[in-house]
């Protein structure tokens, strides 16, 4: 797997389910935060038509994400910040490139329920994909409303599709929930959850 998480304002967007389709509407790409690549991990290797010297797109060019140089941020990821919510993108990354679409279905909010399908339909919606790779950037600033928190943080997927192995390359922001720490709140409301997603694809 691809990824790396640069701690690094980005601005909190509306989004929508980032799996139904492969036409998802988004906001613009530069809203968005550095990604470094980083080799692939997990033995998986991506196929040797996404191996070229363009694909992925690198940060800062067309189709990539964009190359923003605020320096980094340093301090201690506690599950509750902003990184936290940034670590949960890239699990969810990590499970849709590992096929594990329930495990990453259960990540979004209300048991699954806020990607708008059922475990089936989600899984079924991926499946559509022969492989996919993800690219996770820094999270915004945790913003507060109603008793809850959120974070927008930046995903890139890309890969190939099962129908004649084209390629596909999805970018946008994923926005997280979580309650605080209020009382009677359970441990899963406290926790980061995907909230909405939405994704644009790009050449």
């Amino acid at each position: 797997m691809r990824n790396a998480l640069l701690l690094i304002p980005l601005t909190l967007a509306a989004c929508q389910n980032p799996a139904a389709k492969n036409d998802i509407v988004a906001s613009k790409p530069e809203a968005m935060g550095t990604n470094v690549v980083v080799p692939p991990s997990d033995g998986m290797t991506p196929p040797e038509s996404e191996t070229d010297e363009n694909w992925p797109p690198a940060p800062g060019t067309p189709g990539g994400l964009p190359d923003d140089r605020t320096p980094v941020a340093e301090g201690k990821i506690t599950p509750e910040s902003p990184q936290g919510a940034a670590q949960l993108v890239q699990l969810y990354g990590s499970l849709l490139e590992k096929r594990d679409f329930a495990a990453a279905h259960a990540l979004w909010g209300n048991s699954g329920k806020s990607s708008g399908m059922t475990a089936d339909a989600f899984a079924r919606s991926w499946d559509r994909y022969a492989n996919v790779h993800p690219l996770v950037g820094g999270p915004g600033k945790a913003e507060g409303a109603a008793g809850s928190s959120y974070v927008t943080v930046p995903l890139q997927l890309y890969g190939t599709l099962r129908d004649g192995g084209k390629r596909f390359n999805l970018i946008g922001p994923v926005t997280l929930r979580r309650v605080n720490d209020v009382p009677g709140a359970t441990t899963d409301q406290k926790s980061w959850r995907i909230e909405k997603a939405d994704l644009q694809p790009h050449i």
